[in-house]
């Protein structure tokens, strides 16, 4: 039976209600689609109705805050609401992009220049992305490792495990990737078309996050489903250095964030430089993956989640037209714009 979903933005929703409705006993099979924003089940629901299966099927992904429906949810009253967050998702953008541009000034947030992509602009990059339904996935990987483990009365070990794992890999993984892209001569061109590719990447996302074109999920990028998955399974296992193992596999998680900061990375060709780049943004992601941890924290389950993901939608947006012009900027197709 195939269902809609109201809440899905990116692959990581896709790998989220899959993996939720996949662990249901009496479900054999889940496909989700981020394209149709529906999902189709296979299982033994006996002689309930359409309606009584959805509401079945909202229960473990409503926390996450998605809606399951038989029916496709109507446009105009959700339309209404889509637009008037947009009255205060503008003015938090605004504030965000200058209080970003003002710490640029003051050289706070412009630690060390990388090109056209600081670390600071990677730490911001990384707060982005954990108020967005991309993290969505990672705090489920939080969630479902900690009811694992809570089940022996170990609570904060596994937390301190899992984020030391992850920030450790992002460095590692991220300087690997650095010194691949040493192994390669990147002309002028070469490093335009990668930050063409990463302003792109990020412009999507935005779109993707503002809730008002759904043809812009069609374009977003994406890790084979599978390596996600895998991931997912290894949150299951109770041993000791699963936590380590897990925060160590969101590296590979389908987040379009990472997947353009990885990319970055590769055209720093350089070690240091490459994990830098990547332990900045995991950085920025910590606050709310450790407020997820600790609590019962829900980003996507907020009333207001509408107004955070157009404000972070808007703010990534901003970041993406800053990139491409940078990079046409270094080409010399246009002359300098920004001094900051």
């Amino acid at each position: 039976m195939t269902f809609y979903v109201s809440g899905m933005h990116c692959s990581a929703c896709v790998l989220l209600t899959e993996s939720e409705l996949g662990e249901m006993s009496h479900i054999s099979r889940v496909r989700s689609s981020l394209h149709s924003q529906t999902i189709e089940v296979t299982g033994m629901f006996g002689d309930k109705t359409l309606e009584m299966i959805a509401v079945e099927l909202t229960a473990p992904l409503k926390t996450h805050g998605y809606i399951v429906s038989a029916e496709k949810p109507g446009t105009t009253k959700s339309g209404i609401g889509k637009w008037s967050d947009f009255r205060i998702a503008i003015p938090v953008a605004i504030g965000f992009a200058i209080v970003f541009v003002l710490l640029q000034k003051l050289g706070i947030v412009n630690m060390v220049n990388a090109s056209n992509v600081t670390y600071g602009t990677a730490f911001a990059i990384g707060i982005v992305a954990s108020l967005s339904t991309c993290m969505a996935v990672v705090g489920g990987l939080v969630l479902s490792m900690s009811a694992t483990f809570a089940k022996d009365g170990d609570r904060v070990r596994p937390q301190i495990m899992f984020h030391v794992g992850r920030i450790v890999a992002f460095f590692i993984l991220g300087g690997v990737i650095g010194a691949i892209g040493s192994a390669f001569t990147l002309n002028v061109s070469a490093t335009f078309i990668l930050n063409l590719i990463i302003g792109m990447i990020m412009l999507i996302l935005g779109l993707n996050l503002l809730e008002i074109f759904p043809w812009a999920k069609k374009l977003q990028p994406s890790m084979p489903k599978f390596i996600g998955k895998y991931a997912h399974g290894v949150a299951k296992l109770n041993h000791t250095l699963t936590p380590l193992l897990v925060g160590a596999a969101t590296f590979f998680l389908p987040c379009g964030f990472t997947q353009s900061m990885q990319i970055y990375a590769l055209t720093t060709g350089s070690f240091f430089h490459g994990g830098s780049m990547m332990l900045a943004f995991a950085l920025g992601t910590l606050p709310v993956l450790a407020l997820v941890s600790f609590s019962s924290f829900s980003m996507n389950g907020s009333t207001r989640s509408g107004v955070f993901f157009k404000s972070a939608g808007l703010v990534v947006i901003l970041f993406a037209i800053f990139n491409i012009i940078n990079s046409l900027v270094v080409i010399g197709f246009l002359p300098p714009i920004f001094d900051f």
